[in-house]
């Protein structure tokens, strides 16, 4: 590519990537032969609010978010969304559509995004032109299976609390994997929207961040949130009563103001 590479391919005022660039969003291998202008996917931008598909949308392409934040929903026939999940860079979207050929999902950005267009019949054409890419491919879509797994798994053995803590510790880490800081981030979603992920009222996220803020955990200003302690989330099992918690609190203030106590360890709510 040349001294385009930064920029991308520009062609007709609009961004466009090559197979190779696309690879490397995947994380996957690729392939050895192929050409920079065998092929090339368009970008497209969408704001904050707009849908990239919708539900009974006929299937024939994937997205791959290059950047921005968005939430994949179900919608039921009263209007009800449950939220499913909050891609990012990387990640693959419409996967739903396969089977089908229609959408069961819907993909909203929650934030100004630019996702590559991904035409699925050329890109099972490359994948049967390159044995090493239609092996790659699968990878990418066992991949998402397995993070759905994970979550579902997560739903059903969690208590409340400890959901909200997972959340922001694998968040955390998706975000420190893509370069960011894993520590302190902006939440894009909403609380309601979080606790439609995890199976939580409004209330119950609200209250728990709350109470991970007063418990030296996190601190929590508006949207943005610093993980303090990120061992404590991890092993968190369930948040003690109020009571408790209060006398907790006081305690590690009290440490920390005679600097005997750097920082509240947590392993007062991980038994």
């Amino acid at each position: 590519m040349g001294g385009s590479n930064e920029a991308g391919w520009r062609c007709h005022g609009n961004l466009w990537s090559n197979l190779r660039e696309i690879c490397d969003l995947l994380h996957i291998q690729a392939p050895v032969a192929c050409q920079d202008d065998e092929v090339l996917f368009q970008h497209v931008r969408f704001k904050a609010g707009q849908r990239v598909h919708t539900i009974g949308q006929t299937f024939d392409t994937l997205y791959l978010v290059n950047s921005g934040f968005l939430k994949t929903v179900l919608i039921d026939e009263y209007g009800n969304e449950q939220v499913l999940s909050f891609p990012m860079k990387g990640d693959l979207l419409g996967i739903d559509g396969i089977h089908s050929q229609h959408h069961a999902s819907e993909a909203v950005a929650l934030s100004d995004c630019d996702i590559i267009l991904i035409p699925y019949k050329v890109f099972a054409a490359l994948g049967r032109s390159h044995a090493e890419l239609e092996h790659a491919m699968f990878s990418v879509l066992s991949r998402e299976l397995v993070r759905e797994q994970i979550m579902i798994g997560m739903l059903s053995a969690l208590s409340a609390e400890a959901k909200v803590a997972r959340f922001l510790t694998n968040l955390g880490e998706r975000f420190s994997m893509l370069g960011y800081s894993g520590k302190s981030f902006n939440l894009r979603m909403t609380r309601h929207e979080i606790g439609s992920y995890l199976g939580l009222t409004l209330e119950t996220v609200s209250r728990t961040l709350s109470a991970f803020n007063e418990m030296g955990l996190i601190q929590v200003d508006q949207r943005e949130i610093t993980l303090l302690d990120t061992n404590a989330l991890k092993t968190l099992r369930r948040l003690p009563p109020a009571k408790a918690r209060a006398k907790v609190t006081d305690k590690v203030q009290a440490l920390v103001g005679k600097k005997l106590l750097p920082q509240w360890s947590g392993d007062a709510v991980a038994a």
